[in-house]
């Protein structure tokens, strides 16, 4: 067998494991992507019904005997207010309250007596109290008051809390006029904070005292008995763990604030309402980081790391009675969630199983000794070993299974994630032996925070009644009023203070009315909704109520597109959102990713699904039109009419916006899908469209704090690239006519000598390095300037026309990027090569860089890059396909050079030129993107490309969301260096002598 076969054989059998390992790479990168679409069980709540609404009953003038207790007199006050409310009177009545000195818990009573003389019997204070509330609601409900005399009332479940509302939070326009601080804190209290002693402004705290009076006394009226309260780092000076040095201010602070706010939990307590610090794990400030690390490293499953805060706990329940818990959360946290002006923050270190049940024994412990309770919320999304335990039954037993301490209460959402429609219902609230809450959302974040009319008491209701059948130690509510989501980066509504917020005030009442009888009539709820808040006219009350029973449709069909939202998908080991085209909140998505992988779900639902779009369109309108022809002085205030009205103009405003954004971009992957003219031309018109309609919702709602425009820029960006995609498809067909003819050229030259045409011997020279590499060195041989010179400008241009086609002349950091890794390769390989002719492995080295090309140029002339990363997210045989035949020839590249020059310096010391060169060609961009940093050269390289949603990296961040350590490039760039130093070393190890060839 001659050299050459055994080198032939040698280079086949190269290509074959290449190509190997390729499907290999590809499968993996499949795997890694793991792109999936399976039917998911919807929720089925009953239709929504409108009762007949009937005349207001006018209320008797009630005189009232009752104890002389605070909450009493707190609860009189509500029903004074009540009957203020009301414009008529009928008659007079007498009320008298007694209340037994039975369990604290119960608040159930009995009205009984007659119109004229009603009692209200309880055996507590509890329920007698409750008693009260209840009569003040019917007065403001239009109902009599004598309804249901004789009947025992009993709450179903006796634990219904709710968040703080937006107690403490200033409705300062400014802080809402950019529409995009997407942090997630709240704000609360910032104007009483104080960045040095005494820390706490008292004229401020005075007034947010006085907004906290007022939240409890509603949140009691609507039947709520406790409230998640944000903190607990803050008010902790961890005395007994020695965390803080004696004189630091981080002690002072804490002793001031729990001084600020012990009177704010012990009027909670004094009222009957139980209050529970909210805190994330791990909560830090710098100086416990620094503790933590010093004893314990960065893991969390040591108890005596747990110690530190529940020592930190339990000193703090000793000194504020007031305090009935905590409530942890360990999925969320960061900076977003992070006061401006302190240092204390959170971070998602508690990962593991035994962690988070070291963490529980560990507080379950202090609770069961200082008779407080522990609210865990399950919320984990996606993040460690226990990132799916808030929807899968198996990881939520893994996590809790024997954990049944009687002070443990699990928190968990009623849907399989986040608060979203099209989602199952939540598959782990039917598993565990521990005490559980449902957690609900009235404002809700991902459907407009709350400026849509949205009546979620029928899917509310289903929800609980389905819960409560399969699982009998649900004992009560979580009603989120106001909080979820960015703060200020959606309309300006503060729940009881700005904005129209009795819209989704309804959603609370409607919540807690479920707690205490999950078979109420949701629609007589939404009833007494709109009486106390709007109208109590028969016929305005009819139409508002006619107008809300329609405003689920036009949410779901509006805001998701049903033949995607109906998939449980599965991507990059996370569970996607029903509603991934708008990324987050009010970002209308523009990435392929999240597009083409949505239009490859609905397929030939395509006409279905922009039908439902203009469905809800149809349904608002005819919403607002039912809302506009309402009588305007049968309103309780023409301002809210006003608000009422003008919030339907945005709805369907936005779905218009919303109908046309959808027929654009299923359009577009109809083209790509199909390559069909017709659809390229559809497009075009749905775009048309699209522009049009997202200028007049800019143009009228810009600036509108109550009604914000809807954030457009990700989608614009992927306008600007989809325009691009034909001329791009034009550009990579006329490269790709061009890189054939080069290869062909030389292909030809090979076999016939055309090697006198100008620039055919450089064609030739650099088809045979490139195939037969240990060539390289004769095909070179006798070669004119221009020739050689045309081996490095070939390649190189084509290589910078095809990255500039890929990226559709707007990616300018991936071209950088690709270009100074290649040329860090070029420069270290030719200063390697010294003396010796460097023509060798430049021919080798552009010859396979052209093929690479002509590769990514066939995938690119179909309908330009649009339709390559169509393919890429959605055909797993085509993406493996281009993996394997693309990492061969990167791959093959390397080899190529190496061969090429072995034949002037040995294999050996070849081998040291390549990996010096590809180590350089690693460690300098990685250096360099090190030193930028790593989240901020992947927002900037995603923002050109939209490959990713361009919301991630200015919400999550893209590091935090696909789990990429923040020091990957630096690591990378170490193994770059590690592989230059081992590659300068056989290059120059052992030194022989030889020619300059």
């Amino acid at each position: 067998m001659t050299t050459v076969t055994r080198r032939g054989i040698l280079a086949t059998v190269t290509a074959i494991v290449l190509v190997a390992l390729g499907i290999g790479v590809g499968a993996v990168v499949g795997d890694a992507l793991g792109i999936s679409a399976t039917p998911s069980q919807q929720m089925s709540p009953a239709a929504p019904t409108v009762p007949v609404v009937a005349a207001p009953v006018a209320p008797p003038a009630l005189v009232v005997r009752a104890p002389d207790t605070v909450r009493m007199s707190t609860a009189i006050d509500e029903l004074d207010q009540a009957e203020a409310s009301v414009a008529r009177r009928s008659g007079a009545a007498t009320l008298t309250v007694t209340a037994g000195s039975g369990d604290a818990a119960d608040d159930s009573y009995t009205l009984t007596g007659s119109a004229s003389a009603l009692r209200i019997e309880a055996a507590s204070e509890t329920g007698a109290v409750r008693g009260v509330y209840d009569l003040a609601a019917r007065i403001r409900a239009g109902r009599s008051v004598a309804e249901g005399l004789g009947e025992k009332v009993t709450s179903k479940l006796p634990f219904r809390m709710a968040d703080l509302g937006a107690v403490g939070v200033q409705p300062d326009p400014a802080q809402w006029r950019s529409g995009t601080d997407y942090s997630h804190a709240s704000g609360a209290f910032e104007d009483a904070y104080l960045p040095h002693a005494p820390y706490v402004d008292a004229t401020a705290l005075a007034k947010d005292y006085a907004d906290w009076d007022t939240y409890l006394r509603h949140i009691l009226a609507d039947g709520y008995n406790a409230v998640a309260w944000p903190g607990f780092i803050e008010y902790a000076d961890f005395a007994t763990a020695g965390v803080y040095p004696a004189g630091d201010e981080h002690i002072a602070r804490a002793k001031a604030l729990r001084e600020a706010f012990s009177p704010f939990w012990d009027r909670a307590k004094a009222l009957g309402v139980k209050v529970y610090l909210r805190t994330d794990m791990l909560a830090l400030p710098p100086a416990l980081h620094s503790y933590l690390e010093r004893r314990f490293g960065s893991g969390t499953e040591d108890p005596a790391l747990w110690k530190v805060y529940t020592d930190a706990l339990d000193e703090l329940y000793a000194q504020e009675p007031g305090l009935s818990g905590v409530l942890i959360r360990i999925g969320e946290g960061g900076s977003i969630y992070q006061t401006p002006g302190f240092d204390y923050y959170s971070a998602i270190a508690v990962r593991s199983v035994a962690g988070v049940r070291a963490m529980l024994k560990g507080f379950l412990a202090e609770a069961e000794a200082s008779d407080h309770e522990v609210i865990f919320r399950t919320w984990s999304v996606g993040i460690g070993d226990v990132g799916d335990m808030h929807t899968d039954p198996a990881s939520y037993e893994a996590v809790l299974k024997g954990i049944d301490s009687p002070k443990l209460i699990v928190s968990t959402k009623y849907t399989q994630g986040d608060f979203y429609s099209w989602l199952p219902l939540n598959a782990t609230l039917a598993v565990g032996d521990q005490r559980r809450i449902v957690e609900f959302q009235s404002r809700r974040e991902f459907e407009g925070f709350g400026a849509f009319p949205n009546d979620l008491g029928a899917e509310f209701q289903w929800a609980m009644q389905q819960a409560l059948a399969a699982d009998p130690h649900i004992e009560g509510v979580w009603a989120w009023t106001q909080d979820g989501g960015p703060w200020r980066a959606g309309p300006m509504s503060l729940y009881l203070k700005a904005g129209f917020w009795q819209l989704y005030e309804a959603n609370t009442m409607l919540a807690a009315a479920i707690a205490r009888d999950p078979a109420v009539d949701v629609g007589a709820v939404t009833q007494d909704w709109i009486r106390r808040y709007l109208s109590d006219d028969p016929a305005t009350v009819t139409a508002i109520a006619d107008a809300m029973a329609l405003s689920r449709d036009a949410i779901r069909q509006g805001l998701y597109v049903q033949p995607f939202a109906e998939q449980s998908v599965k991507a990059i080991g996370l569970e996607p959102p029903p509603q991934m085209w708008l990324f987050e909140w009010d970002i209308l998505t523009g990435d392929s990713a999240t597009l083409d992988v949505m239009s490859a779900i609905v397929g030939d639902r395509r006409s279905e699904a922009v039908s439902e779009g203009e469905a809800a369109v149809r349904t608002a309108e005819k919403m607002r039109d039912l809302v506009a022809q309402t009588d305007a002085a049968t309103w309780h205030s023409a301002d809210l009419r006003t608000a009422f009205t003008s919030t339907m103009d945005y709805e369907v405003d936005t779905l218009r916006l919303l109908s046309a954004y959808r027929a654009m971009f299923l359009a577009q992957a109809a083209w790509h899908a199909t390559l069909s003219g017709d659809a390229y031309a559809e497009w075009q018109a749905a775009r048309n469209l699209y522009e049009k309609r997202a200028a007049a919702h800019l143009a009228a709602y810009q600036g509108d704090l109550d009604h914000p425009a809807w954030n457009l820029t990700a989608a614009a960006l992927g306008v600007e690239r989809a325009d691009r995609d034909l001329a791009m498809s034009w550009l990579a067909r006329v490269l790709l006519v061009l890189a054939l003819a080069w290869s062909v050229i030389g292909a030809l030259s090979a076999r016939t000598r055309l090697v006198g045409r100008p620039g055919a011997a450089a064609a030739r020279a650099s088809w045979i390095a490139a195939i037969r590499p240990w060539r390289a060195r004769e095909s070179t041989l006798g070669m004119l300037s221009l020739d050689r010179w045309l081996l490095l400008i070939v390649p190189g241009a084509l290589l910078v026309a095809t990255r500039a086609v890929q990226t559709s002349f707007l990616g300018w950091a991936q071209l950088a990027a690709v270009l100074g890794a290649w040329v860090v390769f070029v420069l270290v390989v030719r200063l390697l090569i010294g003396r010796r002719s460097p023509w060798p492995v430049i021919a080798a080295v552009g010859g396979v860089v052209v093929i690479r090309c002509i590769l990514t140029l066939v995938a690119l002339s179909f309908t330009g890059p649009g339709g390559y990363w169509y393919g890429f997210w959605t055909s797993p045989v085509l993406r493996t396909l281009y993996i394997a035949i693309g990492f061969a020839l990167f791959v093959w590249v390397f080899v190529a050079a190496g061969w090429a020059l072995s034949a002037q310096v040995g294999a050996r010391r070849a081998t040291g030129f390549v990996l010096a060169g590809v180590g350089a060609g690693l460690a300098v961009p990685a250096a360099v993107v090190g030193a930028i940093g790593l989240e901020r050269a992947l927002t900037v390289w995603n923002d050109q490309l939209g490959l990713l949603p361009w919301g991630l990296a200015r919400i999550l961040g893209i590091t935090t969301y696909l789990e990429i350590p923040d020091d990957t490039a630096w690591w990378a760039a170490a193994l770059g260096l590690l592989a230059g130093v081992v590659g300068v070393a056989l290059a120059l190890g052992g030194r022989r002598r030889s020619r300059a060839l």
